[in-house]
């Protein structure tokens, strides 16, 4: 339960991928892992540990123990399907102020509807002839996406479908309270490329932006802002047995893989690669298909690279559905994973996930060894499943994939809902993964 209250806390501090590289980064860098750069030479030590960011939102840690073993990678994303303000957010109407927002990733839409959200992510501000990156965190309800009431619409319980467009901008202000200011203090004759951010923003969000940042508004340049529920992660059930948050795809992953680096004894050469952009398909600067890791794995093995990919592994983590109890026929009669009974192995024989015997025989050893039981899971001929990111890093690298991860409810909802037990049984499961991968897998012929 120690892990379980530990994932309600990371949740907390991450509203944003930016904001989980950033919790990561201080989990790391407490335990002595060393920061290095893209843009610089790496000399690597033995016996050391390191991590590395890129775009601020996507992270990629290991330690030194063997650099003659296989790397044994735990991969994960940090994103989560949510509503982006967009470039130009300024709406009105009948009174109230809302902010024009973009959905990103296959969200629950519905379930944003009613809830307290606020706004998080990166402002970028300038600070003398530098343009820093800073993050913000809103720690209050701000906005809401207000329901049409029954009595309005009598149909509003039938099969909820609306326009996205139209039907999902949040209210987060009335006009009339807001103060009657002029528009801006930039000057006319001053070339703007692009308008400034309070002509195109609402001007009293901006200045609440600024205040969180203590900076003057005309300094901010530009932003990166997410809406995030504001309802705090927690544990809940009868017997504590429920972990109930937002972002759990793929938050709880990111933090098992972290917990179980930073715990595992100094064996082999394990790694995680935490990853942006999973939900829209990873193909990106920062995502799991592109150079990132690729470009990592080659700094570290250099003229071995060959080698060593071909003696590695990738277990990559993602959540797993687990059976519902309502809609038990969405799921296939042999394959129906329980919250809290142990972390499951995704299988498709079409390759959504890529899990094959080599990886069940390797996994199913190291969990022995940790005690920890496994589930399987197999989607229905006849209805479609998710996909992760490990086909992406698999078809770059070479290498041998393994897709797992921990079994929920509601994903892609606002809320979702995981087994607190299975949180720990997860990083454990890893940190016998990160400890005994090379050894176990040079006894797979």
């Amino acid at each position: 339960m120690d892990y379980a209250r530990g994932l309600v806390d990371y949740i907390n501090s991450s509203p944003t991928p930016y904001h989980a590289v950033d919790t990561t980064k201080s989990m790391l860098i407490s335990d002595g892992f060393k920061e290095l750069s893209e843009k610089e030479t790496w000399d690597l030590e033995n016996n050391k540990k390191y991590f590395v960011t890129r775009n601020g939102s996507s992270l990629i840690a290991f330690k030194t123990c063997d650099f003659n073993a296989g790397i044994g990678i735990a991969a994960a994303h940090t994103d989560s399907p949510c509503l982006r303000i967009k470039p130009i957010s300024n709406r009105e109407s009948e009174g109230y102020i809302q902010i024009g927002v973009e959905l990103y990733g296959g969200l629950i839409a519905h379930s944003w509807f009613d809830r307290d959200l606020s706004i998080a992510g990166r402002v970028y501000v300038k600070e003398g002839d530098k343009f820093v990156s800073k993050l913000l965190k809103i720690d209050k309800p701000l906005l809401k996406i207000p329901s049409l009431a029954i009595h309005l619409d009598r149909t509003v319980n039938q099969k909820f479908e609306f326009d996205k467009e139209t039907r999902m901008i949040p209210i987060v202000g009335q006009t009339h309270l807001c103060k009657d200011s002029e528009d801006s203090k930039l000057s006319e004759e001053e070339f703007q490329s692009v308008e400034h951010v309070i002509k195109r923003h609402n001007r009293s969000l901006i200045e609440l932006i600024a205040k969180e940042l203590n900076v003057d508004p005309l300094l901010i340049e530009d932003f990166e802002l997410l809406l995030f529920d504001h309802q705090k992660a927690t544990i809940g059930g009868l017997n504590d047995e429920f972990v109930f948050g937002a972002r759990q795809d793929n938050l709880v992953s990111c933090y098992a893989a972290t917990k179980a680096l930073i715990e595992s004894e100094n064996k082999g050469f394990p790694l995680i690669s935490l990853f942006d952009h999973e939900e829209i398909g990873s193909l990106s600067a920062q995502g799991a298909d592109s150079s990132f890791l690729p470009d990592v794995l080659r700094r570290i093995t250099r003229d071995k690279y060959f080698e060593v990919m071909a003696k590695s592994f990738i277990a990559s983590v993602d959540a797993a559905h687990s059976v519902h109890p309502n809609y038990k026929e969405f799921h296939e009669n042999n394959h129906k994973p329980v919250m809290n009974k142990g972390p499951v192995i995704k299988v498709n024989a079409n390759q959504k996930y890529l899990t094959n015997s080599p990886g069940i025989v390797l996994f199913k050893n190291i969990a022995k060894q940790a005690n920890i039981p496994l589930q399987l899971i197999v989607g229905k001929n006849n209805a479609p499943i998710g996909s992760t990111l490990g086909k992406f890093i698999a078809g770059q690298l070479g290498i041998v994939t393994l897709d797992a991860g921990v079994s929920c409810l509601s994903m892609h909802s606002i809320r979702e809902c995981t087994g607190a037990l299975d949180v720990g049984l997860f990083t454990i499961l890893l940190k016998s993964f990160f400890e005994n991968f090379d050894e176990m897998n040079n006894r797979i012929a």
